[in-house]
């Protein structure tokens, strides 16, 4: 895409613009069409910015707070070609929407309360009361709140998954069902369809991959080990789910060669995200259909 014509669309939608360009910012690929219909022979790039700080984890593992803050500022501003983070916010979220931050709470990898706080804070920013923001991972089927949310912003961290490949933005909406294990089948291959729910379809206004401590390696289910896990120090952020979760499952794979020496693909391999472009059109994971923004601190950047 011409990058004039790109941020011109996103100006428009800072502005207000609706129809396509809300799509576009719910992270749906401008071009998806209805069951039955042919497909395009080409579709929108989708914008990724990835930033990195090298302050941003302390030795004990521990994070600085306002320097995520600071981060997560810069990836919207470059994202959005906004003048402000708080105009960004105001940009993809309205102030009479009721918000839901989809979270994750595995206990050895979480999205880091100092994150989603500093997102509850965006949303803030743009004008929603605090009594119609919500933070929330497991029990998502009885959330009063998020049943009647009109947007969401998904994050988690990026990590090996012993049944998808990797646990991804795309795969953090299934506690969203009642019965998880429903989507398991072929290593979770249809994962995409969590965001064709009533639920789901339409909301997600902004997708972060917390790539601060990301793991690389796993063995079995719920499987952690910190020796598996390093300081890469980033944030994935877009509005394509598809996109960032291609993103970071390439630094993932360009991990395990630099550790393991050899091409060890992953057991089972994360197809789930190949197949929400090219099968669900959700959006893009060529990585010749991305637009990838790099931010801060380049040493060992993977990509």
């Amino acid at each position: 895409m011409d990058r004039d014509k790109a941020s011109l669309t996103r100006r428009e939608f800072m502005k207000g613009a609706g129809g396509a360009a809300l799509g576009i910012a719910a992270g749906l690929p401008a071009t998806a069409c209805k069951a039955g219909e042919a497909q395009p022979t080409a579709r929108a790039a989708s914008r990724v910015v990835l930033i990195r700080n090298e302050a941003v984890v302390l030795e004990n593992g521990t994070l600085n707070g306002s320097i995520l803050r600071q981060m997560l500022d810069e990836a919207m501003v470059t994202l959005f070609d906004g003048s402000s983070p708080a105009e960004c916010w105001q940009g993809i979220i309205r102030a009479n929407d009721v918000v839901g931050i989809k979270t994750n709470i595995w206990n050895n990898l979480p999205t880091p309360s100092e994150l989603n706080e500093a997102i509850r804070d965006g949303v803030l920013s743009a004008g929603v009361a605090e009594s119609d923001i919500g933070i929330a991972d497991r029990g998502l089927v009885n959330n009063a709140l998020f049943k009647r949310s009109t947007a969401l912003i998904n994050t988690r961290p990026m990590r090996t998954h012993s049944w998808s490949g990797v646990g991804s933005l795309i795969k953090n909406y299934i506690t969203f069902v009642p019965r998880p294990p429903d989507y398991h089948d072929d290593a979770c291959a249809d994962l995409a369809k969590l965001w064709d729910l009533p639920v789901t379809k339409g909301k997600t206004r902004l997708n972060v991959l917390v790539m601060l401590t990301p793991q690389f390696h796993n063995v079995g289910p719920h499987h952690f080990d910190a020796s598996y896990v390093w300081s890469y120090g980033g944030l994935i952020v877009s509005t394509d789910p598809v996109a960032a979760d291609s993103t970071g499952l390439r630094i993932i794979q360009q991990k395990r060669r630099l550790v393991f020496g050899e091409e060890r693909p992953l057991q089972p391999t994360a197809h789930h995200i190949a197949l929400a472009d090219t099968i669900h059109h959700l959006g893009n994971a060529d990585p010749n259909n991305i637009e990838l923004i790099r931010l801060g601190w380049d040493a060992e950047i993977l990509i």
